[in-house]
């Protein structure tokens, strides 16, 4: 199976977890949007869904799903999205779209985080990929140096800008043992809006493609 196919699979799986008539948690992302298709397929099923980025809100109306403010919500019975690493404990690193912050604030408001993705975003260890982080623009130069303190290299991702308005440092951090732990450290500095370490909110459920099929991955209490 290709990648594409290893993704749809994984999004079609989840539809199983959909409650019909409720308002869902909608990620971000490649992976994510077969989701949205597959929601889309399925007229009627949902009463709507929280959109963590423009692109996603944008998809959702495109399949005539209607898109509601999460402050008119007050829990989200699931909430789906994809990732950029996933680690065994169902620790993540997300982000690399640049939605990371409204994601994390979706996943935080609902009782079940579902994170579907290919087996090549399986890992033993986080920090193979870059780690986001949403700055305020005035304190880029002062993240910098504090990460750099922290012994990372952030580096300023080109003229992108998010959703609210702020910039992304991407920083190589190799190995992260301790992915909650770091969460917190980066996430102290002032000016960090949030880091894309989903560690100390982790997916509750993964669903992985892999060439035998979907692999159901549950966090351990």
């Amino acid at each position: 199976m290709t990648q594409d196919e290893l993704k749809q699979a994984v999004a079609r799986a989840a539809m199983q977890y959909v409650p019909a008539g409720t308002i869902i948690g909608v990620g971000t992302g490649s992976t994510t949007n077969y989701f949205i298709d597959e929601l889309g397929a399925a007229k009627g099923l949902i009463r709507g869904a929280v959109a963590s980025s423009q692109a996603t809100a944008a998809r959702l109306a495109r399949h005539g799903i209607e898109v509601v403010d999460l402050n008119d919500v007050v829990e989200l019975p699931i909430c789906v999205d994809g990732a950029d690493e996933i680690d065994p404990g169902l620790s993540m690193i997300k982000g690399g779209g640049g939605a990371l912050t409204r994601e994390k604030i979706v996943a935080a408001v609902a009782r079940t985080f579902i994170c579907i993705a290919d087996a090549s975003k399986r890992v033993e260890t986080l920090g193979h990929c870059a780690l986001p982080v949403e700055v305020i623009p005035m304190a880029r130069g002062y993240v910098e140096r504090e990460l750099r303190a922290m012994g990372f290299e952030p580096s300023l991702r080109g003229r992108f800008v998010t959703d609210n308005g702020n910039l992304i440092l991407d920083v190589l951090c190799q190995r992260i043992e301790q992915p909650g732990e770091l969460e917190a450290q980066i996430n102290g500095i002032v000016g960090v809006v949030t880091n894309g370490l989903f560690a100390r909110r982790g997916a509750d459920m993964a669903l992985i493609g892999g060439p035998d099929g979907v692999t159901v991955l549950q966090r351990s209490q």
